[in-house]
């Protein structure tokens, strides 16, 4: 072999390597031990609901992390269900929350109130929090008769920059996901909920993820997928779904507007007939739809037509869904430890 084709032959595999590392094979490689990898730290607190870890709950361990905190720490969550609120404090950047699979490791609490924050299982307010293989639940709708229909029962709220979660679960119905503020990262994860249950005026990036709707007949209005607040032109908010799958158990909306320039994209997803075939509504923000953007492109599947769609909606050329369909919308490359 001259050295021309032993040069040729190297530069292929370097750069098969190199897509796989930057996660363009994304069930292969966003996984635990990459994700430790990237994030390099020697620092793992071990949690361990058997008391066989340095502490038995995930606050304790949290607790732990000093304030203004700027190494990564590993948190690893291990197999086993934690029956408590979890609260990740602004002051306590840098974790990495490592848990055995979702299913496997659950952060469980039952709460519904009017206040969201108040509601929620988890919640992260530190910049740079990663989670990986942790399922976060709110049971309170769960088999209770419901209090109210403008009570939520959070799962996760996520209200700081630069977050990510790789093979996580959300599971509850009413307000399942608060997507609060920042610029985040959900990759392969399941949501569960039926009533505005990934909600916001966050801007976030969901790829692979599937979507489970469970519509709650216990309420008169019709759920929707999300409600995502955006009231200016100039925020930079939105929600994206790349590649993932909506199905389910009853009609709802892909999104309704929770602000007058509400901005949500579907893009190479799987919808199935549980979509309405008006796939929007803004009934929350009443009035002008002109600077709504509800948008669809090369979605698929039995809920995806576009004939009935509300008439503000979009059906996106090429040229226009390039912004929405890869990391660059939440400057992911700059912070995130592996992507799409």
């Amino acid at each position: 072999m001259n050295n021309f084709a032993f040069l040729a032959i190297f530069l292929v595999i370097f750069f098969i390597c190199l897509n796989f590392v930057h996660g363009l094979s994304v069930k292969k490689v966003i996984d635990s031990p990459l994700l430790t990898e990237k994030i390099d730290t020697n620092r793992t607190i071990i949690v361990d609901v058997n008391g066989q870890g340095n502490f038995k709950s995930v606050q304790a361990a949290i607790n732990s992390v000093p304030d203004g905190n700027s190494d990564w720490i590993i948190i690893h969550v291990r197999k086993g269900t934690y029956r408590e609120k979890v609260h990740v404090p602004p002051k306590k950047p840098y974790i990495f929350m490592r848990g055995n699979g979702k299913g496997r490791t659950s952060i469980v609490w039952a709460e519904s109130s009017t206040d969201n924050s108040k509601s929620a299982t988890f919640r992260v307010e530190a910049p740079n929090f990663v989670a990986f293989g942790i399922s976060f639940k709110n049971q309170a709708l769960n088999g209770v008769t419901s209090t109210s229909q403008n009570k939520s029962s959070v799962a996760a709220l996520v209200g700081a920059d630069k977050v990510a979660f790789y093979h996580c679960a959300f599971l509850s119905s009413h307000n399942t996901l608060f997507d609060y503020k920042g610029r985040h990262y959900y990759d392969d994860c399941y949501i569960q909920g039926s009533i505005d249950f990934i909600f916001g005026r966050g801007q976030s990036l969901f790829h692979s993820c599937e979507i489970f709707v469970i519509a709650d007949r216990r309420v008169e209005i019709q759920g929707s997928v999300t409600a995502q607040s955006r009231y200016s032109a100039k925020e930079n908010s939105g929600f994206v779904f790349v590649e993932g799958k909506v199905y389910g158990i009853g009609g709802v909306y892909l999104g309704r507007a929770k602000g007058a320039y509400s901005r949500v994209i579907f893009a190479h997803t799987y919808l199935s007939k549980t979509i309405v075939p008006q796939g929007w509504t803004n009934w929350s923000s009443p009035g002008s739809t002109k600077n709504l953007y509800h948008a669809e492109y090369k979605c698929y599947g039995p809920g995806s037509g576009a004939e009935g769609r509300a008439p503000w909606s979009k059906q996106l050329n090429d040229k226009e869904a390039v912004p929405f369909l890869s990391v660059d919308f939440i400057q992911g490359k700059e912070w995130l430890p592996a992507w799409l």
